[in-house]
């Protein structure tokens, strides 16, 4: 392990094809750090989640998780890094408690039947446990991706807009587990739209706009708040 920023990134352009979004960026992330990314409808937030961790390739610039390279296919980085995106392809065959004790499993989480019934409690389908993922509605299954998130082991968390389809109520409790997390010394990537999650959770934000750049919480917040300052 090496000393420094657990994730770097220095001069990324996003984009698709030869076509940038935006860029260039330039960051890092420390352990128990959470960087929060902001902007516009459109901006590029999730393309530069993306593309800082290796799921969507660089038009130019790199990026680096402990100091190397990142390669998203190397066992070693997967293992360190949990991601919730907005895609919820789950297996229709298995229930929601058998959707985590299966990545609890998969991580060798010491007691996964443990930390499995802690995550379900947290993030509120401990009702649903048994059900199958065509039997929830939108807001569970969000809620079960980021209880997935959550019970495994990581080092790198990547929320993508994770308040989705959640109410106030589990919107703080997110809040909560981030924080939690963060304190543990994780480092997270959080992309929101929420001020509120993000000046209770963020460290750092960066904005997407014409130009990437870095600004204090409370501007960021203002701003998807929809108040300029």
């Amino acid at each position: 392990m090496t000393d420094g920023p657990l994730l770097t990134v220095q001069g990324l352009v996003c984009g698709y094809g030869s076509v940038p979004v935006c860029g260039p960026v330039t960051a890092s992330v420390d352990a128990g750090d959470v960087l929060g990314i902001v902007g516009f409808n459109g901006a590029g937030k999730s393309t530069v989640a993306r593309t800082m961790i290796g799921r969507q390739p660089a038009l130019d610039g790199e990026s680096r998780f402990r100091g190397l390279l990142i390669d998203d296919r190397a066992a070693s980085f997967r293992a360190a890094v949990a991601c919730v995106f907005d895609q919820d392809a789950f297996f229709p065959s298995l229930t929601v408690a058998e959707h985590l004790e299966l990545v609890a499993r998969g991580h060798g989480v010491p007691d996964p039947a443990g930390a499995v019934e802690r995550e379900l409690d947290a993030f509120g389908v401990i009702a649903v446990a048994d059900a199958l993922p065509t039997e929830l509605s939108s807001g569970q299954r969000r809620r079960l991706l980021l209880a997935a998130g959550f019970v495994r082991p990581r080092d790198l968390l990547v929320l993508d807009e994770p308040e989705q389809r959640l109410d106030p109520v589990m919107q703080q409790v997110l809040g909560g587990r981030i924080r939690a997390v963060a304190a543990d010394g994780c480092a997270v990537v959080l992309v929101t739209h929420s001020p509120d999650l993000l000046r209770a959770t963020a460290t750092s934000c960066l904005l997407i706009d014409d130009e990437v750049r870095p600004v204090p919480v409370d501007a960021g917040a203002a701003l998807i708040s929809g108040t300029r300052r």
